[in-house]
């Protein structure tokens, strides 16, 4: 399940790649503009930072801009980047696999396929969708 601080992120990245391109926005219209609490989002906010999607300056023209063209940040970028692996289970994951701990052997796993076709699927969709894509398919910019 996409957790309350991806979707807020998600709200938020959005919000930015609808000015991208402009001056940096300040975390209060970003909080406004995601309708997320300021406070919880600040949090998120400077994990994106760290993980390169976001990027920021100090001051009273300040604030946060995306790091990467809108169209090169995926839904996929974002909630590994908060959330971790799309994987249901890590013997399926590709960018955190690691043997279930009460699997007794992960080739003959019998739920193993299905959860790697689950987070294939997912991954498609999510690696393929865009901050871009979401900007012009989403609310229309204020």
């Amino acid at each position: 399940m996409l957790s309350q601080r991806a979707r807020y992120a998600l709200h938020a990245l959005t919000y930015l790649a609808r000015r991208h391109g402009g001056a940096p926005v300040s975390i209060g219209e970003i909080a406004d503009g995601a309708q997320a609490p300021r406070k919880f989002l600040e949090a998120i906010l400077l994990d994106l930072k760290r993980s390169h999607v976001l990027a920021s300056s100090r001051g009273r023209t300040g604030g946060y801009v995306l790091a990467r063209e809108p169209g090169e940040i995926s839904f996929a970028d974002v909630i590994r980047a908060l959330d971790g692996p799309l994987a249901l289970a890590p013997c399926a994951s590709k960018t955190a696999y690691r043997p279930c701990a009460t699997c007794p052997d992960v080739e003959t796993c019998e739920i193993r396929p299905a959860l790697v076709a689950a987070r294939d699927a997912v991954a498609a969709i999510l690696e393929d969708w865009t901050l871009a894509r979401a900007a012009v398919q989403g609310v229309p910019a204020l």
